[in-house]
């Protein structure tokens, strides 16, 4: 592994080195200039200190991705497992921290299950997304719970805001009889602007774990299959006066996954979110938005003779205010609040099946000596179950001439125990407190002719983690405040261009311990590295993509490992026409056999071919 991360290093330096020598630029290395999540506000990336990586829906098409976590895979910052092909349990361990520790937003409307406390990230469906946003590092002084390791969002189609209605149709089929159709038509009609989309994904998957022995031993050898129809709706409308906006939202996504189990072999899952948003200019320094909406997360599991097995559907409930003070042109207000409350409905009874949390807070963002920025905010939330907690975090920020920028952030987060820790039968523990932690990091970044680079350390610690703990009487088991963690990491991306080769590479060395035990985290691998190299050949976009991974532990005494890998992937574009695309794709070129879960299979050298329509 560390003769793999040497070498990527080495020739992305060469490109740079290089390219520096031509002087020339190209415009697809460009980051995304303006960030959402890391204020609640449009602000430009390069006056922000926190970490940040946005894919928008051409990377989704460049890169020809299929699912969600296939997107999130190999992203500076993440770590992700999955139990098995399309659709099965996955889980992003973000800057190291538990699967629970991500906020996750769809629209600034807060998804997931609140009986868990994760979020499917496989039934997603991401032919309904039009760009994603991830902040890494502590953001519960602007979001409250969950947000220790930070916040994915995840905003839905929005599409062409021309006249004309433009049309997207995508058609393609591949390995393990998998399929996947999409379209979309999207416009504007005066001050009126309209989305709506449709896509389905399914197939009939591979063997999702091996045969285990044991009395609870899993012995299924059978395909595990898989399929998601979804759609996905927007409209909007803009007032002439106060620049006035309104808009609704929807996204559906229903359908089945199967997996092995003695209990449990399938689910009937169904995840949705609607919402509406209105925004006007209040005075001319102050804008004023309101969000309200709800999210679903319902599932139907069912016994492997077919029946009916258990129910758990939670609901989400979010309303939001949020206020924009320009006080001057370097310095500017935010303040508002959220109200969520959480609603658990199961064949499971519960001793309480709702709870509420009301938050407020404000952020300063400031710009000091023109080439200083420095963000500043505070959260105080209310929660129904533990009662009131208080939030902070400072960034600091300094552009220099020379194309190099410091970077330091420190702050503190929580996160709300779930339904489960605190009330499902014979388990949770009503009197648990929240988990809470505290982060800082420092870093360097550099934006130059020949491309980008950044490089950021930081450390986290964790405390009142919640474990599941035995009664040595009863040996039964009930949640208790009693882990400990300590986090330390380095992130290192890396993107340039040499004779019309773009070439990125993120790297992730990460030490995540138990501060009690000083066994590493489960399920983190200590060293990721991810290279992508494309480029375009006349009317043919070729790439390929390389991801490597050290070891990891699949249980808390670090006794049970599982082995690192390599794999390549391979994809190719042909241009038939301005409407026109061919895409083929080849994954794990080289039937790499490997596991990121103990048990767990993942997908052998597999292929998918798909056209792609635009007007």
């Amino acid at each position: 592994m560390q003769k793999i991360i040497a070498g990527s290093l080495l020739l992305v330096g060469f490109n740079a080195q290089s390219q520096a020598q031509q002087n020339s630029k190209d415009n697809s290395l460009e980051l995304p200039n303006m960030v959402v999540t890391a204020t609640r506000t449009e602000t430009p990336k390069n006056q922000l200190a926190t970490a940040a990586t946005v894919y928008t829906r051409k990377d989704i098409e460049r890169l020809q991705i299929n699912t969600l976590p296939e997107l999130l895979k190999g992203t500076t910052g993440i770590d992700m497992t999955q139990q098995g092909g399309y659709g099965k349990t996955t889980s992003i361990f973000m800057r190291g921290t538990n699967s629970d520790h991500v906020l996750v937003l769809i629209d600034g409307i807060k998804v997931g299950s609140a009986s868990l406390g994760t979020t499917p990230f496989e039934f997603i469906p991401i032919d309904q997304v039009e760009r994603v946003e991830i902040i890494r590092g502590p953001q519960s002084s602007l979001y409250g719970s969950e947000a220790i390791g930070g916040v994915i969002q995840i905003f839905t189609r929005k599409g062409s805001q021309e006249d004309k209605p433009s049309v997207t149709l995508d058609a393609g089929g591949g390995s393990y009889d998998t399929y996947r159709v999409a379209g979309t038509v999207s416009g504007k009609w005066k001050n009126n602007w309209y989305t709506l989309g449709s896509s389905g994904l399914g197939s009939h998957g591979f063997n999702s774990q091996q045969a285990t022995p044991g009395p609870y031993g899993v012995n299924q050898p059978d395909n595990d299959g898989y399929n998601n129809a979804a759609v996905n709706a927007r409209v909007g409308h803009r007032f002439d006066k106060n620049n006035t906006e309104v808009e609704a939202f929807f996204m559906r996504a229903q359908g089945t996954t199967n997996y092995d189990g003695n209990y449990q072999d399938r689910t009937n899952f169904i995840e949705q979110v609607a919402g509406t948003t209105a925004s006007m200019d209040l005075m001319k320094n102050w804008r004023s938005t309101l969000r309200f909406g709800q999210s679903q997360d319902d599932g139907d599991q069912f016994a492997p003779g077919g029946s009916f097995s258990s129910q758990f559907n939670t609901a989400r409930w979010n309303a939001s205010w949020l206020n924009q003070f320009t006080l001057s042109d370097k310095h500017q207000l935010t303040a508002g609040s959220d109200y969520r409350l959480d609603e658990v409905t199961s064949s499971t009874i519960y001793n309480v099946d709702s709870r509420y949390d009301v938050g407020v807070f404000t952020e300063l963002q400031s710009k000091l000596w023109d080439d200083h920025f420095v963000n500043a905010s505070v959260r105080f939330d209310d929660n129904q179950s533990f009662g009131s907690y208080v939030t902070g975090s400072v960034g600091w920020r300094y552009n220099w001439n020379y194309g190099v920028s410091l970077l330091a952030n420190f702050g503190n987060a929580f996160k709300a125990p779930s339904f489960n820790d605190l009330y499902y039968p014979n388990y949770g523990n009503p009197t648990l407190k929240p988990e809470e932690s505290t982060s800082f990091e420092t870093g360097i970044a550099g934006n130059h002719d020949w491309g980008q680079w950044e490089v950021r350390a930081y450390h986290t610690n964790i405390d009142n983690l919640i474990t599941p703990t035995m009664d040595p009487v009863t040996y039964n088991f009930t949640a208790e405040n009693i882990g400990k963690a300590q986090i330390q990491g380095i992130e290192t991306e890396i993107g340039t261009q040499l004779m019309g080769w773009n070439g990125k590479l993120s790297m992730n060395l990460l030490n995540p311990q138990n501060r009690e035990t000083n066994a590493r985290l489960p399920r983190r691998a200590d060293q990721t590295l991810a290279f992508d190299l494309s480029k375009t050949f006349g009317s043919f976009d070729l790439g390929a993509n390389v991801m490597a991974q050290g070891n990891r532990f699949n249980n808390l005494q670090n006794t049970v490992e599982v082995g690192g890998y390599v794999t390549a992937d391979l994809r190719s574009a042909y241009h038939i026409n301005k409407n026109w695309i061919l895409n083929a794709k080849l994954n794990n070129l080289l039937d790499k056999q490997y596991q990121l879960v103990d048990t767990y299979n993942t997908a052998g050298r597999n292929f998918f071919l798909s056209i792609h329509y635009n007007n």
